[in-house]
């Protein structure tokens, strides 16, 4: 989201009715707003306002819970630490009990303000990116102008030993703080947490032009206090993709680039793929306080904003999303057609320092949405199977599609889950994230909370043999040792 503050049965047509947030809390407070909440768990919408593909199966849906319900408490990111799920929210972020999957609960939820609140877990460290420009680091901060020397944004550091309890450690501010963040393993007990942040400006003390570099966080495990940032590489030394004029006309613009918005790293392969705006990257990250560019490339026909990648497990693909419109428009419509706001597929060919990336194919659901759906490419995983490249992905009010690549000339559709308009009007909702864990796919509702889903396929089936002990997505594990 942008902010600085085959075989699959047709798509009936879509429903308008409103939906209601339900899930009023109940519990104690306890540190750091943590709330305990009773569970309400395998609560499933009124299946008539879902359409999907025969092959999912809507197992449980959990609304978003008290402080984190309202309608701007948009859901987004989500990590995984054996049989808990962390989903990221707008204004904190909630911990669930997945062990059964078909009957999910709520654990925690902890309400820490602080757009995007993406995360990522290394060992029993939370981290938590704030990306809208506040009044201290602290869970009770209030927004404070960019402009003002004093505001902070950054990284935030949970303990979570005790799931019922985090516990807010240490806090590291980050220039233009952090949009997203990516975790990439050290040696010894350390952890690097990549920090991504763009849209800069001379107005703002902490986020000057050019912001060409990304913020890496080097965290002791052991003694999180001492998190500090320990690098901050320049990406872009030649001031990367100038993009097109701000009145180019829509939808044909494509951004600048002024810093990335997501990275991707791969590090059993030492390789990192980074979305920065106006271009994708395939980085070096052998030494991870050094990131080396192989190889990028630029799509100034159709891209609009390199948003998020995603590899295939043997790392010869990269699968490229484009936010065009910055989440919030309606863009899987006939008007703007199958090429803008999709995807796009790449193969890495060469080796070593020689590599290069070719594009292969674009790739957007083959459904059109209403003009008062936002839709677009967004944030998704692989869905494990040996010889097959299969992932599962978010698309806003487009739903969740789940696309083969194997052939990346010919990407196709295996299946498909759409809720259909939440509202008659344009208005922020649908998946945000949408990842495949031990056996389920797991979904961050931006208005609607957790949905399980459960793929039954012969084609995905041998995915559920699959079982990690932790999924952080933008920290791509080797499930097979390719």
């Amino acid at each position: 989201m942008e902010t600085k503050e085959s075989g699959v049965a047709p798509a009936p047509k879509r429903r308008t009715r409103r939906r209601t947030l339900l899930g009023v809390l109940s519990g104690i407070l306890l540190v750091v707003s943590a709330v305990a909440v009773p569970a309400s768990a395998d609560r499933v919408p009124d299946n008539d306002e879902i359409t999907k593909s025969p092959n999912l199966h809507h197992v449980a849906n959990i609304p978003k819970q008290g402080p984190l319900a309202g309608p701007d408490a948009f859901g987004s990111d989500w990590a995984f630490k054996g049989r808990y799920a962390f989903g990221g929210n707008y204004e904190g972020f909630t911990v669930y009990d997945i062990s059964r999957p078909t009957r999910p609960k709520v654990v925690t939820v902890v309400h820490c303000p602080g757009s995007q609140n993406d995360v990522s877990i290394a060992g029993n460290l939370l981290f938590l990116s704030t990306d809208s420009s506040r009044s201290d680091d602290s869970c009770q901060s209030v927004p404070k102008p960019a402009t003002d020397k004093s505001a902070w944004e950054g990284i935030k550091i949970f303990d979570i030993r005790d799931v019922r309890n985090p516990r807010y450690v240490k806090a590291v501010e980050t220039k233009c703080g952090s949009h997203t963040n990516t975790l990439v393993p050290g040696k010894r007990g350390t952890a690097y947490i990549y920090v991504s942040s763009y849209n800069p400006s001379d107005t703002y003390p902490d986020c000057r032009t050019p912001h060409d570099l990304i913020s890496i966080v080097k965290v002791p495990l052991w003694n999180p206090s001492a998190a500090h940032v320990a690098a901050e590489p320049v990406l872009f030394p030649d001031g990367g993709n100038p993009g097109d004029p701000p009145d180019t006309p829509w939808p044909g613009q494509t951004r600048a680039t002024s810093g990335c918005h997501d990275l991707t790293a791969y590090p059993d392969k030492d390789l990192m793929a980074g979305a920065c705006m106006g271009d994708g990257v395939l980085f070096d990250i052998s030494d991870p306080l050094k990131p080396r560019t192989i190889t990028s490339v630029r799509d100034d026909e159709n891209f609009a904003f390199w948003h998020s990648a995603t590899f295939n497990n043997r790392a010869n693909k990269i699968v490229f999303t484009d936010e065009l419109g910055g989440g919030g428009a309606a863009t899987c419509n006939a008007e703007v057609g199958p090429e803008k706001g999709a995807n796009a597929i790449y193969d890495i060919v060469g080796k070593g320092k020689h590599r290069k990336l070719k594009f292969r194919s674009y790739y957007k659901i083959p459904r059109h949405n209403t003009d008062a759906e936002n839709c677009v490419a967004h944030n998704g995983s692989l869905i494990p199977v040996k010889g097959k490249d299969i992932m599962v992905q978010s698309w806003y009010q487009g739903g969740i599609s789940v696309m083969d690549f194997t052939n990346s000339r010919k990407p196709k559709e295996i299946a498909w889950f759409d809720r259909g308009p939440w509202s008659d009007e344009l208005q922020i909702a649908g998946t945000w994230s949408t990842y495949y864990y031990n056996g389920y796919i797991y979904s961050n509702d931006i208005q609607m909370g957790l949905d399980v889903i459960d793929i039954r396929d012969r084609r995905t089936d041998r995915a559920k043999r699959v079982r990690l002990d932790m999924l952080n997505a933008q920290s791509q594990p080797n499930y097979y040792d390719d």
